[in-house]
């Protein structure tokens, strides 16, 4: 559907006035008389096709009117006027410049010139737009409000006119019958590994109330080994109800959803869900293959306001969001609020973002990416094609957003865009369009996201915790650590049914994997995340060592200086969880081992060894942990992971470095 600003009542109120205060143009009776029924048609009868007011017999009646006196300035205006609110705007551009052309004298504050401008800007008349703006703006009884609106109509204009002159790369392709359908399908989301989209679908139900007998459903389809989305099919019962849910989001390992759902006319949200306002967003979590109830969004998001059109960040902490401002006037508005998650799992309150992304007007369908700093919204308030365009802004070091930046023409159009979704390798990106060619209605589109649009490329990070000896999954609580900047990077739990966890990470940077489950020793790993050819995910198995077990357990992310015993910085993160895991254990007593590679002197390497391990024992002590729990060794070389003989047969020297690296380590192990 075509765009525009709703300036109707606006429009109504001036024009009824001035038809009060004045004689009608027409001397005609029979066509006055046309025009008063005609005026009145839409609050007397209901229209058949849209439910709404009347307008289409208006229109007939003034037709009428107009047959009598082709010259009956208010008929064309009104005529103008009921065009608009059925979105004919051509047949409104024909009836204002009809009556401009028949007295312009009328248009006494300019606004006719307005209106047309506006709506000529809606069909992408942008050269006429402009010129009936410059128009307008010459009336010195102008109204302030329109002229705001004005400046902003004319940007807009003037940028769509360069956009199509300089149009970016953009192919659509139909995702296919697997997913859509006659029915409308659209707001999709996808999780980290690509291979799993939740998507939003409008079907017929005889059980909802009122002539449509429609609601909103979410569809699940896979993608398969042929790179073929299979049919979709519902979520579950509990999930899916008789009333509407719609707009979800879902976390990159698909096993939780953020949803809104909203209140029928009796006031309920079906499947015993309990609400806050007029639309609330709710929360369920999938364990092994099932999900639970959901319930209404803990903590502080959920207000008297409607909140709609989620989007959750990959690590699981941030959450963006649509909240639509009541008591606002007659103009629609909604801003883009964001919250964080607290330790117990609620979310804080929240807060909008900052005025340069919202504007007055209409912000909508937001998306935080996987890299956690690219945001595309939709919004009516910024310089675009003329209404809903879809932009990007990044967020830098500082925590600070960009200007927003148009997605361009022809991503972007006269028409409506919204319901973006781009890719965790920021390749691809999703939207739904009604354009024709499709299965019906609206369907889900993809294309290549142009270069200088995508966000920072992530891979996935998949893992398995697992009891060591039994082999049996575990319920784990993971943290991943950006190793360059120190900053915690993600904080979330493996399925305790499955042991299994995903999560999103930007490629090209060095992490540290720390796992911990009660009962067992303390995990930890470090890696890179760097693209390789044709990969898509990095994968670790964590094998977990039971309290009971004396085991040594690598302390990976321990760093030292070349050659020397003082702890790197770096270090502190893994050795103060290794503080608070003996903090939760106080009965616990254990070993700390320095190693080093066979390269140096036997002796050398011993005192190094015990040098090193003697900086950790240091540093546990002054953390609070008692001596006499305790010990530390240095082993020098001689426990080596890699014996010299099997570094000798390695055939790179990158195999080797890494050998000679895994052998230089600290460990810990629990002692009797």
């Amino acid at each position: 559907m075509i765009r525009y600003f709703s300036f109707f009542i606006l429009l109504f109120s001036i024009l009824s006035c001035s038809i009060a205060q004045q004689q009608y143009s027409t001397k005609n009776k029979k066509a006055i008389k046309l025009f008063e029924a005609g005026k009145k048609a839409p609050g007397e009868t209901i229209d058949s096709e849209t439910r709404g007011p009347n307008y289409r017999q208006g229109i007939k009646l003034l037709n009428q009117a107009l047959e009598k006196d082709p010259n009956f300035w208010e008929a064309h205006m009104v005529v103008g006027e009921f065009c608009e609110y059925l979105g004919d705007y051509e047949c409104a551009i024909e009836h204002y410049k009809k009556a401009l052309a028949i007295n312009p004298q009328k248009n006494t504050t300019g606004s006719t010139y307005f209106y047309l401008a506006n709506l000529q800007q809606a069909v992408g008349q942008y050269e006429d737009a402009i010129k009936n703006i410059d128009l307008f703006l010459q009336f010195k009884r102008a109204n302030p409000e329109l002229i705001k609106r004005a400046y902003l109509i004319r940007a807009n204009s003037e940028f769509a006119i360069e956009a199509m002159r300089n149009p970016v790369d953009f192919t659509p392709i139909n995702i296919g019958p697997g997913i859509n359908t006659a029915q409308p399908e659209y707001f999709p989301t996808i999780t980290v590994d690509g291979k799993t989209l939740l998507f939003t679908r409008r079907i017929k139900d005889n059980r909802v109330n009122g002539p449509f007998k429609e609601q909103e459903d979410f569809f699940v389809s896979h993608l398969n080994d042929k790179n073929i989305w299979e049919t979709a099919v519902p979520m579950p019962k509990n999930i899916n109800t008789v009333n509407n849910e719609g707009a979800p989001t879902i976390s990159s390992d698909g096993r939780e959803l953020i949803f809104i759902a909203c209140p029928n006319l009796e006031g309920e949200y079906g499947h015993g869900r309990n609400g806050r306002g007029s639309c609330d967003l709710f929360y369920t979590k999938k364990l092994g293959k099932r999900w639970l109830d959901p319930i209404n969004l803990p903590g502080k998001v959920n207000s008297y306001h409607w909140e709609t059109q989620p989007s959750l960040s990959s690590d699981g902490k941030t959450l963006y969001f649509i909240r639509g401002i009541k008591g606002r006037g007659n103009r629609k508005n909604s801003d883009i609020y964001v919250a964080h998650r607290n330790d117990d799992g609620t979310w804080g309150e929240a807060q909008p973002l900052p005025p340069h992304i919202n504007t007055p007007d209409q912000e909508e369908s937001v998306l935080i990416h996987p890299d956690g700093r690219t945001l595309y919204f939709a919004s009516r308030g910024h310089v675009g094609m003329g209404g809903s365009d879809i932009y990007v802004t990044r967020m830098d070091d500082n925590g600070n957003w960009s200007k927003p930046e148009n997605l361009g023409y022809p991503i972007n159009t006269k028409y409506d865009e919204n319901s973006l979704l781009v890719s965790p390798d920021g390749e691809i990106a999703f939207f739904a369009s009604d354009r024709k060619g499709g299965y019906g209605d609206l369907d889900i589109y993809y294309f290549i996201m142009p270069k200088h649009l995508r966000p920072t490329k992530t891979l996935y990070f998949t893992g398995l915790v697992f009891d060591k000896d039994t082999k049996m999954p575990l319920g784990a609580k993971f943290q991943l650590i950006d190793l360059k900047t120190g900053k915690e990077v993600i904080v979330s739990k493996s399925d305790k049914i499955t042991g299994e966890f995903m999560v999103s990470l930007p490629i090209n940077r060095s992490y540290a994997l720390n796992v911990s489950v009660p009962g067992y020793a303390f995990f930890s790993k470090n890696f890179d995340m760097i693209q390789k050819e044709n990969q898509d995910a990095v994968h670790m198995d964590v094998p977990m060592t039971p309290l009971t077990d004396n085991s040594p357990i690598v302390l990976d992310n321990v760093f030292f200086d070349l050659d020397k015993s003082n702890l790197r910085p770096e270090s502190y993160v893994e050795l103060d969880k290794l503080v608070e895991f003996l903090k939760k254990n106080p009965n616990i007593k254990i070993e700390i081992g320095g190693h080093t590679d066979s390269r140096g002197s036997a002796e050398r390497n011993k005192i190094l060894s015990k040098n090193r391990a003697k900086a950790v024992y240091n540093y546990l002590i002054n953390k609070g942990v008692l001596p006499s729990r305790l010990s530390y060794k240095g082993y020098g070389a001689s426990q080596p992971i890699y014996t010299d003989k099997q570094i000798e047969n390695m055939k790179t020297e990158e195999e080797k470095e890494k050998a000679h690296q895994m052998n230089r380590r600290t460990e810990y192990k629990v002692v009797q």
